[in-house]
């Protein structure tokens, strides 16, 4: 579910992103899922790009700037990094995001173009990260809850 808040935020982010063709991002996490059909409660907006969009991005939402995109990272995972407050949304930008994995190497950052599906809301075109490809990045974080109730929705919605 998303508040209006979140329905402004992505408006402004969605205005924002039309001013430079060939930014890539896509929606991912608790908004992504909402906007997918999954019963969830979206807590922020969090934006994964390529590096290059990441900083564009964020220039193009500076006005809203808390933290300005930089790379960074903790033990598990790093990104070009930035953190925005757009009307009442927390917005997290995450650039070529690196997962570790089990045996310590970093996973290299995925290409977003053959993950990304559209969702049309509220008059807008949103491009999410497919809920395999979530499950997966979920399960690759050990997130196995998470990783597990999106399997659980998918396989559902393929029985329809």
């Amino acid at each position: 579910m998303l508040e209006t808040y979140h329905i402004e935020a992505l408006r402004i982010i969605t205005q924002a992103a039309a001013k430079e063709p060939g930014l890539v991002w896509a929606l991912t996490g608790s908004t992504s899922f909402a906007l997918q059909g999954m019963d969830v409660q979206a807590h922020d907006i969090d934006i994964q790009t390529d590096r290059d969009s990441a900083y564009t991005l964020g220039t193009l939402l500076k006005e809203h700037c808390v933290e300005p995109v930089r790379f960074c990272g903790t033990e598990k995972m790093r990104s070009h990094f930035g953190r925005f407050q757009i009307g009442g949304a927390e917005v997290e930008i995450m650039g070529d995001i690196e997962k570790r994995l089990p045996d310590g190497r970093w996973q290299e950052a995925p290409g977003l173009g053959a993950l990304t599906r559209y969702v049309d809301f509220e008059g807008m075109r949103l491009s999410v990260l497919s809920l395999r490809y979530e499950a997966e990045a979920y399960r690759t974080m050990g997130r196995t809850a998470r990783a597990e109730e999106i399997e659980q929705y998918v396989k559902g919605e393929v029985a329809l």
